[in-house]
């Protein structure tokens, strides 16, 4: 399996990205133990091929069998799930309400773990469900493992972009046949919802949509999209066709609004191109 050497967080935990048919790995391939003047910023990072027709944690069981990265002792993992999310107010959440509500809104996550992590400076908790089977078979390979939401880290990296300028900005985010989008105002979602798109057509339309239910202005504001039109269940390079999509996308909205920006998936540096964006978000921000 190709690794790919990057930086990373600390030595010995490992961060596992759990996505919409997608598996992969990276972590710290440093010693910390050789001081400060070591090497300790290398990073391993696989793609796992998932298996269809078995399960996400039994394609993790697989992994944890034959993925070079998971055979290395690993006692720490992050977790980084790509699920349906729910943003709750700081002010209005309580634990004990979070599994009820969670399970009203995402009937299809109704049994899952449901997971809540803070998002700070933000104002909000995010709660999001984890297959019960995936998290026994985490639980059985690491001790205390953190669990947490995968675009949490864009979210913040794209609050503090949100403040240069005077213009309001709604961020797009392509990845695994999915469309998040969010915008905030000040130190508070304004809005942040998923869609599926994998089309040019489909992202269009709720782009526009979006962009008129913000009462965003055309001539002053700004769109900002990240990634690449992507089939579902791939997290690697987008295709040449995805690419031309993604082009054709971005034509499509310049007819409309007239500050489309994009962001390139290789802006942050030492970064390998096939690890997912949010991915690379989460280990950037967590380097040492």
């Amino acid at each position: 399996m190709q690794q790919e050497t990057i930086r990373n967080r600390r030595p010995r935990e490992v961060t596992l990205r759990v996505g919409r048919g997608t598996l992969s790995f990276a972590a710290y391939d440093g010693d910390s133990s050789q001081g400060a003047d070591a090497d300790s910023s290398a990073v391993v990072y696989e793609p796992f091929v998932v298996k269809s027709g078995i399960s996400m944690a039994a394609n993790l069981r697989d992994a944890f069998r034959t993925a070079p990265l998971l055979q290395q002792g690993y006692r720490y993992a992050r977790v980084a799930v790509d699920a349906p999310t729910l943003l709750v107010p700081m002010d209005l959440f309580t634990p004990e309400s979070a599994p009820e509500l969670y399970a009203y809104t995402f009937p299809q996550q109704a049994h899952h773990v449901v997971m809540d992590q803070p998002l700070e400076g933000l104002g909000a908790i995010a709660l999001f469900g984890v297959n019960k089977d995936l998290k026994l078979v985490v639980d059985d390979h690491f001790e205390d493992p953190h669990f947490v939401c995968a675009l949490s880290g864009l979210w913040h990296r794209q609050h503090w972009h949100s403040y240069a300028g005077l213009r309001r900005r709604l961020y797009a985010y392509f990845h695994e046949g999915c469309l998040d989008v969010f915008s905030f105002q000040k130190n508070r979602f304004k809005f942040c919802n998923q869609f599926e798109a994998q089309h040019a057509a489909d992202a269009l339309y709720y782009l526009l949509y979006i962009w008129k239910q913000l009462m965003l202005k055309p001539e002053h504001d700004e769109l900002w999209l990240l990634g690449a039109l992507a089939p579902a269940g791939r997290n690697a390079l987008p295709t040449q066709e995805a690419i031309n999509e993604t082009e054709q996308l971005v034509r499509e909205l310049t007819r409309y609004v007239g500050h489309v920006n994009t962001i390139p998936t290789t802006d942050i540096a030492a970064m390998p191109a096939a690890m997912p964006y949010d991915l690379k978000v989460l280990m950037s921000e967590s380097r040492p």
